[in-house]
């Protein structure tokens, strides 16, 4: 099942990515991650592209701003970074800022979430088990 790859503000990727909008806009205006203007004129980032970043940034472990990450109930909000089906199971990793959260679930529950990378979802963690919800 192929979707319409979502797209983000610099805002909503600021949250991802767990910096200030003033952070992602320099980055996106130093030409760190590319950028495409949609209809009304407002700044987007394609998903992959995103996924990529956010994935080169945490492994750089490059922070221009002292940030606190907290997880209400445990959850955390990222970005899809990688999907890869079996023929029964799946792996998923999602990088929800400086965290990189890594699931193994059914291929069925992958195909009903409609889960590519780019997207965003939040990874809930209870004990030994991640749980993902898409956005």
């Amino acid at each position: 099942m192929l979707t319409h790859m979502q797209s983000y503000t610099i805002g909503q990727a600021a949250r991802l990515l767990g910096v200030s909008p003033d952070t992602a806009r320099r980055w996106a205006d130093a030409g760190r991650v590319a950028t495409h203007r949609d209809e009304s004129g407002r700044r987007l980032i394609d998903g992959r592209d995103l996924a990529a970043f956010s994935v080169e940034l945490a492994q750089d472990g490059h922070d221009e701003e002292e940030t606190s990450y907290t997880s209400a109930r445990n959850a955390f909000p990222g970005i899809v970074t990688s999907v890869k089906l079996g023929d029964v199971a799946a792996q998923v990793e999602i990088q929800a800022g400086p965290h990189r959260l890594v699931s193994l679930l059914t291929r069925e529950a992958v195909e009903e979430l409609g889960l590519e990378v780019g997207m965003q979802a939040t990874a809930r963690v209870k004990s030994t088990s991640v749980h993902i919800d898409r956005i």
